[in-house]
């Protein structure tokens, strides 16, 4: 049995963020644990905790074509069975000039597929299973939910196949939190391996604005975060710990009583995890997940970062908001215990084996 060749092509940086990369390196984990060699085309810029993580799994990164004629020429030069493209900036037209190289291509997509012609896309947001949206099949027509005919077969959506790292899926404990009452709440925020939009300040002051006594940490993803942060003095019974990027992100979720985070990849680690959370919309293409996840009380709302960041008196309705929902979640056990069990119910840290399953399924190469 041949061993299959996997690309991952996606790119982090500062202002990028590192989400795309994550979510690929989790999928790569489960490629290489089943005997798969993975590579990774794209950009790491200014990013050590992410190019770490490469080093880490053995994967060599490559520069990253941005053609569809590069993908091509990079997937023939490496001999890839499948590539992953995970980027909203590519040239759409790279996923069919893929297929048409018979390279099986997974397309990750969050809601549009900006016209790829992918074999696969994976959507792995909440309620994405139940839309009818987008994206073209190979008659012309559009992918519709996870409908019959061609959809049925190249969408593969919602949290059921959300991608989470091993060290998320080892993490994941047996059953969610219990409704245990806490004097003082050990709270985790961070937004991102870059906090590329600056919400931890903004969010660490709403924190410690509402005057409920915490052990609070945040992760600090650029040194401007963590300058801004030496400007904020914790009240009474309060505390305040920067810590940077780390890879031990899950346990410091398995300690904390509630996390803050951003609306993005992070949701379906907090949800695997069982973790009581907060979530804010920190950029538009969030905004239809977040209300989603909110909705269905999968993890509390906060709102949007341009909102809470404002000035004048929209700004301060919107941190007061904020803050009464935070203080609602500190002094309710039981609260955060149901935010925990519906967040634990929805994601089984089991969604990267079945997008790895339908990809090898498409390829000529299979080894499970």
């Amino acid at each position: 049995m041949s061993t299959p060749r996997i690309g991952l092509r996606c790119d982090a940086g500062p202002r990028r963020g590192v989400g795309h990369l994550v979510r690929c390196l989790a999928l790569g984990e489960e490629f290489l644990a089943r005997g798969a060699t993975v590579e990774l085309f794209g950009t790491v810029e200014r990013v050590g905790w992410a190019a770490a993580q490469l080093t880490a799994r053995g994967i060599p990164l490559h520069p990253g074509p941005d053609t569809p004629r590069g993908l091509v020429e990079a997937a023939r030069a490496h001999r890839l069975d499948a590539m992953v493209l995970d980027s909203y900036d590519l040239d759409p037209a790279g996923a069919g000039a893929l297929r048409a190289a018979g390279v099986t291509t997974l397309a990750v997509v969050d809601g549009d597929t900006r016209g790829q012609d992918a074999d696969l896309y994976l959507d792995q947001n909440f309620g994405a299973d139940t839309d009818t949206a987008t994206g073209p099949d190979t008659s012309g027509g559009t992918v519709a939910g996870t409908g019959t005919g061609t959809a049925a077969g190249r969408l593969l959506a919602g949290t059921r196949y959300a991608l989470l790292r091993d060290s998320v899926i080892a993490a994941r404990p047996a059953a969610p939190r219990m409704a245990t009452a806490v004097g003082r709440p050990r709270v985790l925020a961070f937004f991102g391996g870059t906090d590329a939009v600056g919400a931890a300040p903004v969010l660490t002051r709403v924190l410690l604005g509402t005057g409920h006594p915490m052990e609070l940490t945040v992760v600090v993803g650029r040194p401007e975060i963590e300058a801004d942060l030496e400007e904020v003095t914790p009240g009474r019974g309060q505390t305040l710990r920067p810590v940077p990027p780390t890879d031990a992100l899950p346990a410091l979720i398995g300690a904390a009583d509630l996390v803050v985070s951003a609306a993005g990849t992070s949701t379906w680690e907090l949800c695997c995890l069982g973790a009581p959370s907060a979530l804010v919309c920190v950029v538009d293409n969030q905004r239809e997940s977040y209300h989603r996840v909110v909705a269905h009380g999968l993890a509390a709302g906060l709102g949007e970062l341009p909102e809470l960041a404002a000035a004048g008196v929209a700004g301060r309705a919107a941190r007061a908001a904020a803050a009464g929902t935070l203080r609602g979640l500190l002094t309710s056990p039981r609260r955060r215990a149901a935010l925990s069990a519906r967040g634990w119910a929805t994601v089984d840290g089991q969604g990267r084996a079945r997008v790895a399953d339908a990809v090898l399924s498409r390829t000529g190469v299979l080894n499970r």
